[in-house]
């Protein structure tokens, strides 16, 4: 069997690992759904103390959880991949988050999710260039699919449910637009620096991953201190510090334990495609907050959503199952 290069997993998976990389790309997306209400649940704080208050604890909870095997762990850590693990925390945690908190409060959820809807496209077409990757013209299906999901939820957006004054949806707009490439730099990164690091596991990758963007946060604090943390009162502070927690447990632990073993597991154009759950979760959980059934522009999305998942699965076992026919 020929040995996948360091650069990429091979284009196409094992069913068994496909399985279950599927699976971990569901699990994460409904987990990071949430982060799209955590700006909502603590509107009375903006998106740089939210920011400092979920890493805070990330990095708090991930030192915890590596401290007992600290020595042999870092042991396998070369000093390029402390820069590695520096610049990921900064793409994939502290600036998205901050990008992505603005976009929100400023935006609102629905146009926030248009945009992020795109990272599929972004990450499925770069991937498309490794080597052995499934050819982009196969995937095409699944990302006009994907295209037209997003297309849905922007024109709902538009249709009405704007929030604020057109400067207000330009600069949110802008923001996600940055969160958007922001998250893409994180998403290629993280899955070639898990290929390579073979004898990391990725629940160790996402701690250590914690533990620097934890160190991140802490530089951040005078400034989101100058931002007005001493204003607000205790029942405040107590919705604050459970969000942070709850944030940090489940989309940062659990969530982003889930999608670094997906990406072990699954090619690159394929992990593009499980971040549209992420989406799919978060228009969810909208629907939820504001106690509402979907319009039929969402619905139409949802639908687009999974018939792009399902489309894309099938370009990549198409290969698997010409080679065993031949």
């Amino acid at each position: 069997m020929d040995t996948p290069s360091p650069a990429a997993p091979l284009a196409v998976a094992p069913a068994r690992d496909t399985l279950l990389g599927v699976a971990s790309g569901v699990g994460a997306g409904a987990l990071w759904g949430l982060v799209f209400l955590a700006p909502e649940l603590a509107r009375d704080f903006g998106p740089l103390q939210l920011t400092v208050g979920r890493y805070l604890a990330y990095g708090l909870i991930a030192a915890a959880l590596v401290a007992p095997r600290w020595r042999s762990l870092v042991a396998g850590i070369a000093r390029c991949q402390w820069w590695n693990l520096a610049w990921l925390a900064l793409a994939g945690n502290t600036l998205y988050y901050v990008l992505l908190s603005s976009a929100v409060q400023i935006g609102g959820i629905a146009m926030t999710s248009l945009v992020i809807g795109f990272l599929p496209v972004a990450v499925t077409i770069i991937g498309s260039r490794d080597r052995g990757a499934v050819p982009l013209r196969k995937l095409a299906p699944s990302l006009l699919l994907c295209v037209a999901g997003a297309a849905c939820i922007g024109w709902q957006a538009l249709a009405g449910r704007a929030i604020g004054s057109t400067s207000e949806q330009v600069i949110g707009l802008l923001c996600a637009i940055g969160a958007l490439a922001s998250w893409t730099a994180y998403a290629i990164g993280n899955a070639r620096c898990l290929v390579r690091l073979e004898h990391v596991t990725p629940h160790d990758w996402n701690l250590l991953v914690g533990l620097v963007t934890g160190a991140q946060s802490m530089l951040l604090v005078p400034a989101a201190l100058a931002l007005g943390m001493t204003t607000h009162d205790s029942a405040q502070w107590g919705r604050f510090g459970a969000v942070c927690a709850g944030v940090a447990v489940l989309c940062s632990i659990a969530g982003n334990g889930l999608w670094n073993r997906m990406s072990r597991l699954l090619p690159l154009t394929l992990v593009g495609q499980m971040i549209l759950f992420e989406t799919l979760f978060a228009l969810l959980y909208g629907f939820l907050w504001e106690r509402r059934l979907p319009t039929l522009p969402e619905i139409a999305a949802i639908a687009c959503v999974v018939a792009s998942v399902s489309t894309c699965l099938a370009a990549h076992r198409r290969p698997a199952a010409i080679g065993r026919a031949a």
